[in-house]
């Protein structure tokens, strides 16, 4: 896969996952009728996004380890019942794809991938 895409992918699953996060605890099923402080999980997220968005490699490495907290919160929570489980699905679809994304991209950006410099003649 292209750079670019993978690029695309882990942009897209970072602010999806971001705004599910603040919607599922703030208004569609928190915790608690009227909102949960729950949304605040969405906030180790947040400075990721402009790594992410300029392409630092750095920032997919460790962001690519936190995506599997949220997947882990999501496997723990699909059995809730009503809208819970499907919001957790969703939550673990975004962070499977983050992780894969923001993994695949970090491997194909590395230093010791990159073509080597021609010498000139």
């Amino acid at each position: 896969m292209s750079p670019r895409l993978l690029n695309l992918a882990a942009a897209f699953s970072l602010l999806a996952l971001i705004a599910l996060c603040v919607l599922w605890e703030a208004w569609l099923a928190p915790l608690r009728p009227g909102g949960s402080w729950m949304m605040l999980k969405a906030l180790p997220l947040l400075p990721a996004v402009f790594g992410i968005l300029r392409g630092k490699r750095y920032t997919y490495q460790w962001v690519s380890m936190l995506s599997l907290l949220y997947l882990t919160e999501g496997v723990l929570r699909a059995s809730d019942p009503g809208l819970t489980a499907v919001l957790a699905g969703g939550e673990i679809a975004l962070s499977v794809l983050l992780f894969f994304s923001t993994m695949l991209y970090a491997r194909n950006t590395a230093p010791s991938r990159q073509a080597p410099a021609r010498p000139e003649s």
